[in-house]
């Protein structure tokens, strides 16, 4: 079942388990059952003094089995086989059953001792999905360490008629108490923000509470982190706000061109730039919605940053790093369909459309590695790019050409997203040089078409350009005196992780510039009072 490294890797974790534990499987005839069987005696072999295997369980789902200290009352239970992006998961719900500890903020853990209700989560993932395991981690350890938390978590290849009959067109898919909860990426701190009622008011009160900062940092991703550490590294009292940490960066699969890293995905570039960022001192604040932005008096006070929550957090100096989003097609059919069959991340949904016919709208190159990546995956790909030609690298294009099961259609509108029973059914799209309109049957629809700047909330406060992007000028400074930005957000060219990295750090080091060159507001008001 597992090679030799992975099982020395696996039997090296075990040894950290310190409490006795059972893995109660659920088995058929099936060959899944057999696959599941052979891994839990591999896994169960590698401890017997700590984890037992019984096969005796009773559960609906087959293959499946539940993760439990006796006594504890813990509920975890797993309708998959946790291979590939979620053979980590496994690990870590091994780990945490016998009495590992887990890498996560004091205050987090206590948070979900805490929880006060009767929860019961079934998580819905693809073992390809390197957006799942984060969702799989988070409700692992609301189930282990709460009792009153119940989590399942579901292959949807394993059990696709469960798949179909709740139309799940996308994963992560969560349901809570039998009904929908969330769909897409979230952490434990997501989840409990959503569950525990009273913890936006807490954290209001919290972070209203802080102590002013010298440079304030908003958003987590690649010029965000960079910034921190560039204002951290001169010893100045620096904080970081963000709604995830990472950013966009979670959500890109293969990262192959950043200097010095030769080959990194989104998730584990993201998961080093918090770590890097935790090395120094560094106040983070993460899942955290910023929603107004208050300049600094003329007497040279602070700027204030005003959260959804109703917290305030205040600066000298702030950093604008809230990066982009996905840009919608804006056609109809578009939200109607949103996960049940438009989708924005072919390497997390693309399994679920497993012999079916699909739609990329976008010819970049983020459109045509979407198409060829589904083509190896789906019946058939139609890519629909609005200009004459592909705007992709030639490589790109080239390798797009040779596969037998992709048609592609340039000078192309998308003009409506068509549905039935709820879900996608065809696309429609008109020839922009003789007006034709043509409609294609399909299931699901792949939107691949750039970014859009994430500063709807700064509304009139700092100038940007007409297509929302923050202007900037050479050192990262915009129009409001102390407030600077980086990254995605800003009218910098060239959306690369690398080229935000480098703006973010240009932008901590002329806050820091800022900083020294302007006199504090304790100082001026008693430059005042002596005048």
């Amino acid at each position: 079942m597992l090679d030799d490294d992975i099982k020395q890797q696996l039997a090296a974790y075990l040894e950290r388990v310190q409490q006795p534990f059972e893995m109660v499987a659920t088995l058929g005839s099936d060959a899944k059952s057999a696959e599941m069987r052979e891994l839990l005696e591999e896994i169960a072999g590698m401890r017997p003094d700590k984890i037992t295997l019984r096969t005796d369980g009773q559960d609906a789902r087959v293959p499946s089995f539940t993760l439990a200290r006796p006594g504890s009352g813990t509920q975890l239970r797993f309708a998959a086989i946790p291979l590939g992006h979620e053979f980590t998961s496994l690990i870590l719900a091994l780990l945490w059953t016998g009495g590992h500890p887990p890498k996560v903020e004091a205050d987090t853990l206590e948070q979900v001792k805490a929880l006060d209700a009767d929860l019961d989560f079934e998580v819905y993932m693809s073992l390809s999905c390197h957006n799942c395991p984060d969702v799989v981690q988070a409700l692992s350890l609301l189930a282990i360490f709460n009792p009153r938390v119940k989590t399942t978590i579901i292959d949807g290849g394993m059990f696709q008629g469960e798949i179909e009959a709740r139309e799940i067109m996308g994963v992560p898919t969560v349901f809570l108490n039998g009904q929908f909860f969330a769909n897409g990426r979230m952490t434990a701190e997501e989840v409990l923000q959503k569950v525990d009622t009273g913890a936006a008011k807490r954290d209001a009160a919290k972070l209203s509470a802080k102590a002013p900062y010298e440079v304030l940092i908003v958003g987590g991703g690649p010029a965000g982190a960079a910034a921190a550490i560039y204002a951290a590294r001169k010893g100045i009292r620096t904080g970081l706000v963000a709604e995830r940490f990472g950013g966009q960066v979670n959500d890109t699969l293969e990262i192959a061109n950043y200097p010095g890293v030769p080959e990194t995905d989104g998730p584990h570039y993201a998961a080093a730039l918090e770590q890097h960022v935790r090395n120094y001192d560094v106040d983070l604040m993460n899942t955290q919605r910023v929603a107004e932005l208050v300049p600094a008096d003329e007497a040279g006070g602070h700027v204030t940053v005003r959260l959804d929550n109703g917290g305030e957090l205040r600066s000298r100096t702030v950093i604008l790093a809230t990066g982009a989003r996905w840009r919608n097609v804006n056609v109809p059919g578009e939200q109607e369909y949103k996960t049940k069959g438009v989708a924005y991340c072919p390497h997390c949904d693309g399994p679920l459309f497993k012999g079916k016919d699909v739609a990329v709208i976008g010819g970049g190159n983020s459109g045509v590695e979407a198409a060829i990546d589904l083509a190896g995956v789906v019946r058939h790909v139609t890519v629909l790019e609005f200009m004459p030609e592909l705007k992709a690298d030639a490589v790109l294009v080239s390798k797009l050409h040779s596969l037998p099961n992709v048609t592609v259609h340039t000078n192309q509108q998308t003009t409506e997203i068509h549905g039935e029973d709820g879900k996608v059914s065809g696309i429609e799209f008109k020839c922009r040089a003789t007006g034709t309109n043509t409609k294609v049957p399909l299931h699901g629809v792949f939107v691949q078409i750039g970014l859009v700047p994430n500063t709807e909330w700064l509304g009139s406060t700092v100038a940007r350009s007409k297509f929302g992007e923050i202007v900037v000028d050479a050192r990262g400074a915009t129009n409001v005196p102390g407030v600077f930005a980086a990254g995605d957000c800003t009218t910098v060219p060239y959306k690369q992780i690398v080229v935000a990295a480098g703006a973010g750090s240009t932008a901590a080091l002329s806050a820091f510039d800022y900083l020294i060159r302007t006199p504090a507001p304790q100082a001026v008001e008693t430059q005042a009072m002596a005048a």
